[in-house]
């Protein structure tokens, strides 16, 4: 096994990504405890025995862990109802703090990973980042795009009234419409048509459209793709021996339907040294060709080699998303609070039903798309690491038992009480909350293993 395995980097990606968003999170514990005098005693990252430790010398001689099992960590703060609290120490305890440095301190954990969030989309539009307009390729004959009028190659402009500058705006729009019950309706411009309002009514299609990679499937169009138009031949190629020109059209290869570029790539690729059928068009005239396909090795692969190359066009799809300091500042604060709102209306509806449960992803899941966005660069990998950074701090908002939440809930209730719960209670609604837990894990892992 070397690093070039996909399940060896896509298991380094996902400790990368776990150790990187639980370190912000439980370094916001940790800074805000410090910040109100409480005494730490311990910083994990992970849970289980300790692969490593070190603990300082001077002051609270607080220890740093790294821990064996990498799906969470925590900060061991001083409390009395766990540790042995001296007189001069009661003060710097955690229970015994005021409401307000409890809440702060439990908030401040999800509160840093929005933060960090902030902080990588703020570097992602200041520095740039290639991005595609949101133009439509393909509509299915049929579908609810294709009954309302949407066509190839129309430019979404906005979607409800809010600008769609990029297909992640559209897509988060287009679910956001869909989670609400509401007709998602497009202002597009067409070279050929000019501006126009195009209106898609989902009907009773909502919780299908919500599942994992059916959206553009279940609406009926899907993003653009390079057409599969050959744009230039390389010198002694088979694709040249065989006299395939720039300008012909691929129809088919191997009796399989070509829709895009993309679709030749990834055909060819899985065919190296075999002969294949391709059917192209030229001039009006539909030719054929069996073509012997060379090898040429990617990294540790070996794919398949036609030697052709797409129209280069791209001007006219790609533009590069590049902003000054006070606008990206500005966007940095928008996508995070848009990604939080969207992320928590997601997990409310999922609860009551009403969206896929099949949304919810576990470490498998998590660690595949760690590799892939990994694989595919640092700005991709800063894009899903504000996401999941997200995520983790609306899920440790919510008011269950052990995580933050919950604890603020806790602390609240007893604070208007006047003392503390009691410990029948409390011990009902940790079961309560280790069950709700538990779901959501066996769910994840569900979809994980059978999604």
């Amino acid at each position: 096994m070397t690093i070039f395995d996909p399940f060896f980097f896509n298991l380094l990606s996902f400790l990368a990504v776990i150790g990187i968003l639980v370190t912000v999170h439980e370094y916001g514990h940790y800074i805000a405890g410090k910040f109100f005098g409480v005494r730490v005693l311990c910083f994990s990252v992970g849970f289980g025995k300790s692969i490593f430790k070190y603990k300082s010398k001077k002051g609270d001689k607080t220890e740093y862990r790294l821990s064996i099992i990498p799906l969470g960590g925590y900060v061991q703060f001083l409390d009395s109802r766990n540790d042995e609290v001296g007189p001069q120490e009661i003060s710097r305890s955690f229970n015994h703090q005021p409401l307000f440095s409890k809440i702060s301190i439990l908030f401040a954990g999800p509160l840093f990973n929005f933060l960090f969030a902030i902080l990588a989309y703020f570097f992602l539009f200041s520095n740039g980042v290639m991005t595609m307009k949101p133009i439509v390729g393909e509509v299915t004959e049929g579908s609810h795009a294709s009954s309302a009028g949407l066509l190839y190659e129309d430019e979404i402009i906005s979607i409800n009234g809010n600008i769609s500058s990029d297909w992640d705006t559209v897509i988060t729009s287009i679910m956001s419409s869909v989670v609400n019950k509401q007709d998602i309706s497009l202002k597009v411009k067409n070279k050929n048509f000019g501006q126009r309002l195009v209106n898609i009514s989902i009907k009773d299609d909502k919780t299908d459209l919500t599942e994992p990679g059916k959206l553009f499937s279940g609406l009926g169009f899907y993003p653009w793709q390079p057409p599969p138009i050959v744009g230039e031949i390389i010198e002694n190629s088979p694709a040249d021996a065989n006299g395939i020109r720039a300008g012909d059209k691929i129809i088919s290869i191997n009796n399989t339907q070509i829709n895009s570029f993309t679709e030749i790539r990834d055909i060819v690729a899985k065919r190296p040294d075999e002969e294949v059928q391709i059917e192209f068009l030229r001039d009006e005239l539909v030719l054929k060709r069996i073509i012997k396909l060379e090898s040429k090795k990617d990294g540790k692969d070996v794919n398949g080699y036609l030697g052709v190359g797409f129209i280069d066009n791209l001007d006219d799809y790609w533009f590069l998303d590049k902003s000054n300091f006070d606008e990206a500042f500005r966007k940095s604060i928008y996508q995070t609070w848009s990604t939080t709102v969207f992320t928590i209306s997601m997990l409310a509806k999922m609860i009551s039903g009403e969206v896929s449960t099949k949304n919810i992803s576990g470490p498998f899941s998590i660690a595949k798309f760690a590799g892939l966005s990994a694989s595919a660069g640092l700005n991709q990998f800063l894009k899903f690491l504000a996401l999941i950074s997200i995520s983790l701090g609306v899920i440790n908002l919510f008011p269950i038992p052990m995580l933050d939440g919950g604890q603020i809930v806790q602390f609240t209730i007893e604070s208007i009480k006047g003392s503390p719960l009691s410990p029948r209670f409390e011990l009902i609604t940790k079961q309560f909350g280790i069950i709700f837990i538990l779901i959501l894990m066996s769910i994840a892992f569900y979809n994980d293993i059978f999604g």
